[in-house]
């Protein structure tokens, strides 16, 4: 039976029409941005091109993780209708949200003790993390069982490569999502740094590059190293923080070889308070990272 909803959070930097589209349950993250808390709603309440304005400007947001009562809160509207709860997170090596998830989890369980909910690290972000969930979609959508969703994300989540062309590493430090070390080595001689995912769902710094073209060439060529059965894929996925022409650039250069279906969007207010502005990222699946 088909009755079970995905739970997807903001660091999926899904776009709006999708997840509406594919009736996901949206759980917005938090960002601090010029003395005001935001909860992440795609755009919407604070838009994209006013945050990146804002980062290149010289302010510096900040993120805080979702309160375990919000959990609470949407995991309980579908367990009173009856209905099983599969919540895809994003990765716990980037952020404590699913430690929230979890505990909302177990209190629903004292008060609902029928109750089903899956919770599953996905060690995946951004658009990595939305590909995963909406390649889940469209198998629920043609009558996929729960067990099915679930075994299709813990099998398929290792498999997506995420592939990072950032300007400034030091996002990334402050936030400690990379080490000094490696945010220094990135800094020098003003070279583009690439990030990748690494199979514990961790960022890592793994290359350079001299200049930004030759950094979207780069991606490209990654791609084309490992991505498996690529014209098979059907759907691949590009997110930015404020350069649309390149990442349009990086589009058009997988489009003149492939037949692929490519999702374009923002990356977040809250991945991006990590990025900085100027951040590209290509999302696929290949062989296990």
């Amino acid at each position: 039976m088909n009755n079970f909803v995905i739970i997807v959070d903001s660091a999926s930097d899904l776009p709006l029409n999708l997840i509406k589209e594919n009736n996901l349950c949206l759980v917005g993250l938090k960002c601090n941005f010029k003395n005001k808390e935001y909860i992440e709603d795609e755009n919407m309440t604070l838009t994209y091109s006013e945050f990146y304005k804002g980062i290149r400007e010289g302010e510096i947001p900040t993120t805080s993780q979702v309160n375990t009562f919000t959990f609470y809160e949407n995991f309980e509207k579908y367990v009173k209708e009856g209905r099983s709860v599969i919540y895809p997170a994003f990765s716990s090596n980037l952020s404590g949200t699913i430690n929230g998830a979890e505990l909302a989890r177990k209190d629903i369980l004292e008060n609902y003790p029928d109750a089903d909910i899956t919770i599953i690290d996905t060690k995946c972000a951004s658009l990595g993390y939305g590909l995963l969930v909406i390649k889940a979609c469209l198998l629920k959508n043609e009558g996929a069982s729960k067990d099915d969703i679930i075994n299709y994300i813990n099998d398929t989540a290792p498999k997506i490569h995420h592939l990072v062309l950032m300007d400034d590493l030091n996002y990334l430090k402050r936030g400690g999502r990379l080490s000094g070390t490696a945010a220094t080595l990135g800094s020098i001689l003003q070279v583009k740094p690439l990030v990748k995912m690494n199979s514990e769902g961790k960022l890592i710094n793994y290359s350079k590059t001299k200049g930004r073209k030759k950094g979207i060439a780069t991606l490209f060529k990654e791609f084309e190293e490992n991505a498996v059965d690529i014209n098979s894929q059907k759907v691949i996925a590009i997110s930015h923080s404020d350069c649309i022409e390149d990442a349009n650039r990086l589009a058009e250069m997988i489009k003149e070889k492939y037949e692929v279906e490519i999702i374009i969007d923002y990356i977040g207010c809250v991945i991006g308070s990590h990025t900085g502005a100027g951040t590209i990222g290509l999302f696929f699946l290949g062989k296990n990272r």
